[in-house]
């Protein structure tokens, strides 16, 4: 709308206001007025005029329920009747909730049926009716009438009208005719009252007396008394698509000593079965540690609620194991099914296929020091946590187990006062582990017990090494049954700990020392030069004979039968010596690496190694493959993995991938996977990862067309043969004999 003459009034005002007039507002204010004067409205003629008062009237709008958009006179045909009818329009109202009651009127037929049924009178509905007509209030406003006026009153409901010419003597005497009528109907009245009711009582006395039931009433409220039909849902289709489990042909002969040999097999099984028993409740008696023993003998309220706990953990672990195979569903396919198919285009080339990476929060500072497969779980591995940078000390250890089935956190945690060197797994207890520590301390875990603190514990003082515990493994059990394990340390001595009924017992087996003249001391006295042992490894077919890797740079093959001599030394490499490693399919031949960069590869009783392979970069670890005899695969600081195959090439790795950076992280120790081709690796951030191998590094042997009965195991051995006939010299070269006939003759 065009500002009004108001509006100019303001600005001239309030340019008067400040004493200082514009020239600008003078010219927007005449410039308003043109633009008023140019935008006048006209009026028209014929325009209504309305008064003040009828300008003033406020006219209401009202809202009505008629809705113009709804069709009006609409017909359908009605098939019943042969003939189009009018459908009535709808209604404005919409009926949200319609509920039907159980009440009916006094008045209706199925009320006085009812009241019948129940036998009574139905004047009782009209009794009632008129009784509820008055209210109670109504009943006290009434005043108090004497009999006389009771009477005068029936007499003048009672008589006729007459007309007002009569005389006052028939008035009297009329009153008087009256007043006698009136006693004598009051009598009749209330003997006849006495007399229906007597009536009632005694229709009912008879109905009662001849058996006549009363017809039983509808419960309204009672809806098992009615029946309803309901529509039932189609039954649900679930189908469920599964791989066909494998199928194969047997065929045997039922003979009588067939028969008797299985008999005497099941009889061994079940006195196997109750042996077990009986040593499981005999351990469950006797204490494991003292610790143990303790926590026994409570109690109470506390041994409940660790029992309770202890089950709520175990489905809290059930829960996060679902959740984990969800998240990491595509992973868990890779890991069973995936191949790569590159490997077809290939020659003599593998690659590796990452998986999971596992990690615990408060061991991020901590190197992987060491890590072991579980003999009796093959998804159940054990990760040692220390450190190996020497300049940068950390105060805490763990020791953690985790699982394939829950990446993202240890199933079994144990903390340590001092960092963790090497762990053990008893190959017949896969619930005893045994640890190294940095400060040349030992402990045993019974990990199915308790995490919080170790079943048995060296001795800070005397039972302990004066050193770093590089390597720990345990030995077959003693005669009497107890288990026993081997340490090895850099103090030089190698140690024998038998687990006792409360305490850990010592023995040291021999003590390395180096083939080197004796130094004189600080006072004068001569001492012979100690070696530092590195690692150990026990022969896998002779439980006596074992290889003791040193600092120095030298392979010890010692005896636990002789504590005073080595039965042979192999100068090995030049720097430590970190792993040693037997070949799962020839018990002679052994593998070691070391931190001059080189991989060597070794036969008993020779001092000069069969390969030797230089990886430029220090060798923190090196394994021989299960399904293979010519498989291997070494880590170095460079965070890079080698996998060697001897059948497909003698010189160089079939495989070289980094894993980590090269930078920031170093790769320290790997291990493969007893049952499945996998293969996990340790860095020096705490950090495991796992990675798949590729067809190409893990081919099976093919049998000759000839000796298609051989199994694998035979195929393997006679493929390692053949490859160390090759590298073997043999150990005395015979003259042949001359053959040729002389010049002479």
């Amino acid at each position: 709308m065009p500002p009004t003459a108001a509006l100019k009034k303001v600005f001239n005002t309030k340019s008067l206001k400040k004493g200082r007039p514009s020239q600008s507002r003078v010219d927007e204010g005449d410039d308003l007025e043109e633009w008023k004067k140019s935008k006048q409205l006209l009026r028209p003629k014929d325009q209504l005029e309305l008064t003040e008062p009828e300008l003033k009237d406020i006219i209401a709008r009202q809202l009505g329920t008629n809705d113009p958009l709804i069709p009006q006179n609409l017909i359908q045909f009605n098939h019943a009747q042969g003939a189009f009818e009018l459908i009535p329009p709808t209604g404005p109202m919409i009926v949200v909730y319609e509920t039907q009651g159980t009440q009916i009127h006094k008045e209706s037929e199925e009320a006085k049926k009812q009241v019948e049924d129940q036998g009574l009178d139905p004047s009782i509905l009209e009794i009632t009716d008129s009784a509820e007509t008055i209210k109670p209030d109504e009943l006290q406003n009434i005043p108090e009438e004497t009999p006389g006026d009771e009477e005068t009153q029936e007499e003048e409901s009672e008589k006729p009208e007459v007309d007002s010419e009569m005389t006052e003597e028939d008035t009297e005497k009329e009153t008087e005719v009256g007043e006698g009528e009136g006693e004598g109907e009051g009598e009749g009245e209330g003997e006849g009252d006495i007399e229906g009711e007597g009536g009632r009582a005694e229709d009912e006395e008879e109905k009662h007396h001849h058996g006549g039931k009363p017809k039983k009433l509808t419960n309204q409220f009672n809806f098992c008394e009615r029946a309803a039909l309901t529509y039932n849902n189609p039954v649900r289709v679930q189908d469920t698509q599964t791989t066909p489990p494998p199928m194969g042909t047997f065929s045997a002969n039922v003979l009588q000593w067939v028969i008797y040999d299985a008999y005497q097999e099941d009889y061994a099984a079940q006195q196997l079965e109750k042996e077990l028993e009986r040593e499981r409740k005999e351990k469950e008696k006797a204490p494991v540690s003292r610790h143990q023993a303790m926590t026994r003998k409570l109690v109470g309220k506390a041994q409940l609620s660790e029992a309770v706990q202890g089950r709520v953990l175990e489905c809290w672990k059930v829960l996060e194991r679902m959740v984990n195979q969800n998240t990491f569903d595509d992973i868990a396919k890779d890991y069973r099914y995936w191949e790569d198919p590159s490997d077809e285009f290939r020659d003599e080339e593998g690659t590796l296929l990452p998986l999971w990476k596992f990690t615990y929060d408060k061991t991020r500072k901590n190197t992987v020091t060491d890590i072991e497969w579980n003999p009796h779980y093959y998804d159940l591995f054990a990760v040692c946590f220390g450190f190996l940078d020497f300049m940068k000390p950390l105060d805490e250890g763990a020791v953690c187990l985790f699982t394939l089935k829950n990446p993202s956190f240890p199933e079994y945690i144990c903390m340590t006062d001092s960092a963790v060197m090497c762990v053990d797994t008893h190959p017949k207890y896969p619930y005893m582990v045994v640890i190294g520590l940095y400060d040349g301390s030992v402990n045993v875990y019974n990990v199915q017990a308790t995490c919080k603190q170790p079943a048995f514990r060296s001795n800070n003082v005397t039972n302990k090494h004066r050193g770093i515990v590089w390597e720990v493994k345990w030995a077959p059990d003693l005669p009497d049954g107890e288990m026993n394990f081997y340490s090895v340390s850099e103090d030089g001595k190698i140690n024998n700990w038998v687990l006792m009924q409360n305490d850990l017992a010592v023995t040291t087996i021999i003590t390395l020392f180096l083939a080197k003249d004796e130094v004189f001391g600080p006072d004068g006295t001569k001492l012979k030069m100690k070696g530092c042992a590195s690692c150990v490894k026990f022969h896998p077919k002779q439980p006596l004979i074992y290889l003791v890797g040193t600092e120095e740079g030298n392979i010890y093959k010692c005896s636990t039968a002789y504590s005073s001599m080595f039965l042979l030394t192999y100068p090995a490499h030049h720097m430590p010596v970190y792993r040693i490693d037997f070949n799962r399919y020839n018990s002679d031949i052994f593998i070691s690496c070391s931190g001059d960069w080189r991989i060597k590869i070794w036969e008993d009783n020779r001092l000069e190694p069969l390969f030797v392979f230089d990886v430029g970069a220090c060798v923190g670890d090196v394994k021989w493959a299960p399904y293979s005899s010519t498989v291997f695969a070494a880590v170095t600081n460079e965070g890079k993995v080698y996998v060697f195959d001897l059948n497909v090439n003698k010189y160089k790795p079939i495989c070289v991938q980094a894993i980590v950076s090269k930078k920031r992280n170093k790769l320290t120790r790997i291990t493969f996977n007893p049952i499945q081709p996998i293969i996990i690796v340790g860095d020096d951030k705490g950090c495991i990862s796992t990675l798949k191998l590729s067809p190409n590094l893990r081919i099976p042997c093919k049998a000759p067309k000839k000796q298609q009965h051989l199994d694998q195991w035979t195929l393997q051995c006679m493929k390692l043969d053949k490859l160390l006939s090759l590298v073997r010299e043999p150990a005395t070269l015979d003259i042949p004999e001359d053959t040729a006939e002389s010049i002479e003759s």
